[in-house]
Parts: structure tokens; sequence; C-alpha cells
């Protein structure tokens, strides 16, 4: 499962990288700008193959790719297909690209699995008109939400799990699971549970009073299935769940600065590349239909984060852009010097929330070194 994990979370993010360089790199040649390199992966290279102008390499770092284009960083302005020569509009295109090619690839993810694989549904409270027409299967009472420091939390309940029986019972809808749990307060009962291959049994004892707005066991439970719909149908469909995404992205976004600035302190919410691992371990246990529609979500969180008008990131080389368009001057050295300022501070932010990442996941990363020694 290790070597799965790192493998699926390799082609992942590799992919929503290579995509995203893509997008500069089909724009920058309709723009006719002299491309010199177009890599997948990161150096250094294991080989390279000249085209025309442009070398297509493969490089070892198999983490996404890059497009090396003459003048981009403001010098070769000899050459007239430089990127600093070319008008505003076609540099802006360029720019805003690769955030357009994420969108249009999470759109692309959320459309496969709404026709072809099935995308996973609350049916709690989904209205019927949403299921017309469309194809239901592998319905199961499953945990969505796991309460910290709940009976839940401590027996090893997780995210994902699927609820096979309790105390040998199955419950088909959620209120009578709810009401047998609270039945039986104060003593324990027996659950098993489908994760990802595995049946899990886990043994708990449901709170006598638990906190206000909190259930006995301290776990949100959902009737989820895998709906799919036919191919037009999906098309629209796959739209509103792109812009239901990106709004409660941007919402959740927000929320993390709204928190920033009023505490000086970063939600916990916040993950680097360990905890999308994790998280990316969690996903492939519950299959392809879900795995699927988190690339998709982690695709518009790429285009969302690299839309910030920040240096180093392409929001960033837009707002230079757009003062370049006002004042009619360029202004190249500052525009490095904010663009490396901005780079550090981002490699240090990452390296911030890696080290909370793998202090959030010590046990697991204790057990994985156990394993391998």
């Amino acid at each position: 499962m290790i070597l799965m994990t790192i493998l699926v979370f390799v082609i992942i993010l590799g992919l929503l990288i290579f995509v995203h360089e893509l997008g500069h790199f089909v724009m920058a040649k309709r723009a006719g700008m002299h491309v010199q390199e177009f890599g997948f992966g990161f150096p250094p290279r294991l080989f390279g193959i000249r085209r025309g102008e442009t070398v297509y390499s493969i490089n070892w770092i198999p983490l996404g790719g890059f497009v090396k284009i003459a003048g981009e960083d403001g010098g070769d302005l000899a050459d007239p297909r430089a990127f600093g020569n070319k008008s505003f509009w076609r540099r802006f295109g360029v720019i805003i690209a690769g955030v357009a090619m994420n969108m249009i690839f999470a759109w692309f993810l959320i459309f496969l699995g709404l026709w072809a694989f099935g995308t996973p549904m609350d049916l709690t409270d989904v209205p019927a008109d949403l299921l017309r027409n469309s194809s239901v299967r592998e319905a199961k009472i499953s945990i969505v939400a796991v309460e910290p420091g709940s009976p839940a939390e401590q027996a090893g309940f997780r995210m994902g799990d699927a609820i096979l029986s309790v105390d040998g019972q199955k419950f088909e809808e959620i209120e009578p699971l709810i009401a047998y749990s609270r039945s039986r307060a104060g003593q324990s009962i027996h659950y098993e549970f489908q994760r990802g291959q595995e049946i899990v049994s886990r043994d708990v004892t449901p709170r006598v009073n638990p906190p206000e707005g909190s259930g006995p066991v301290g776990f949100a439970p959902a009737k989820v299935a895998l709906v799919s719909y036919p191919f037009f149908s999906s098309l629209g469909l796959a739209l509103q769940g792109l812009y239901n995404k990106t709004i409660a992205i941007l919402l959740a976004f927000g929320a993390l600065f709204g928190h920033l600035f009023a505490t000086g302190k970063v939600m916990e919410g916040l993950s680097g590349p360990v905890g999308i691992a994790v998280l990316t371990r969690d996903f492939t246990r519950l299959g392809f239909a879900y795995l699927i529609q988190f690339a998709a979500t982690l695709s518009i969180n790429l285009a969302i984060i690299n839309a910030f008008p920040f240096p180093a990131l392409d929001g960033g080389r837009i707002l230079f852009l757009i003062i370049e368009k006002i004042r009619g001057v360029k202004s190249v050295k500052w525009e490095r010097i904010a663009n490396t300022a901005g780079f550090l501070f981002l490699l240090l932010l990452m390296v911030a929330v890696t080290w909370r990442d793998i202090g959030r996941n010590l046990e697991q990363f204790k057990r994985l070194f156990e394993r391998i020694i």
C-alpha cells in the first residue's frame, strides 16, 4: 500500500503540474514565442529530443514540468521572439494559460467521474430531480467526518470507513443507526467496517452525555453512493460541479486568511506535500471514483493558488504585467527581486507546513519506518 500511495501521489501531482505547464507551452507557441525547452519532470535531465528550436526533455524528478521561454526573465531582448518583446495580451495569455488549463482539467476529471466511473454523492438530502436519469450503485453508510477527541477517534474510526454492521446488525438508513448507538450509551458496541480492501473491527463505548451538536460516538455518517449520468447530462453537471468546488475552495481560503490575520497563526487545515500524500492514501483506499474527484479538487486548488497576485506565482507575474502596462515602463530588476523573495517565502512556508504535517502524522511515520527496518 505504501508503494502504491507513493506512485499514485507522484502521478497525480506530476500530472497536475504538467497540465499547468502544458498550458503555458501551447499558448507560447501560438503567440510565436521562442520556446527553448519543454520538460516533463524537473532536472537533472534524463534525456532530451530536439524538434525544431525546442528541446523536449524527460527529467529525473517526476513532479511536474517546466517551460523555458527566451526572454522570460527579462533577458534575450535582442531576440524579436523573446517573451519580453511580445505584446501585453500575448504575454498575459501565456501566463494565464496555466491556471486555465488546471480549471479545464478539473472540469474534465469531474465529467469523467460523472459519466464513466460514478461520482460519490451523499444521498441523505439530495433533491429527487438530481437523481433523474441517473444510475445509482454501491449505496452504503459511510463515515464522512470524525470528531477530534471523541470515542470514535480514540477507537480508530476513519473518514471513508463504510459501516458493514454494528453488533452484528446491518443498517441501511442513518436514523436507526444513530438510535441504536444512543440506546447503548455507556456500553461497549462492536463495529465492522469496509476500509479499502480490508475488513476492520473496532469496539467503542458511546457517550452518555455527548457535547451539544455531537452524537454519542462522535462521527458523522452519510448514505453515500456512486452516481453516474448519461454523456450529455454529465457535461453540464460537470460545469456545475466545477463551480461548486471552486466556490467552496475560495471560501476555505477566505477563512484561512481571515484566521491568519485575526490570530497570526495558520489554520490546522493547511497541508503541504506530506498532508496531500496522506490524503492520497485515504482516497486510494476508497477507490478510483473517489480518487478522481480528489485529483479534480487538487487541480482547482493549484489554479487558485497560482492566480494569487503574489510574487513568484502566475498571479504575481500578471500583476507586474499590469503595472508595466499602466506605467509604460518595464521594471525587470524589481520584478526579479520580488519573484526571488516571493519564491524564498513560499519555500519557507512549504518547509513549515511540511514539518507540521510530519508532526500530525508522526505515529504513521513511526510505523512506516518500523516496517522498512
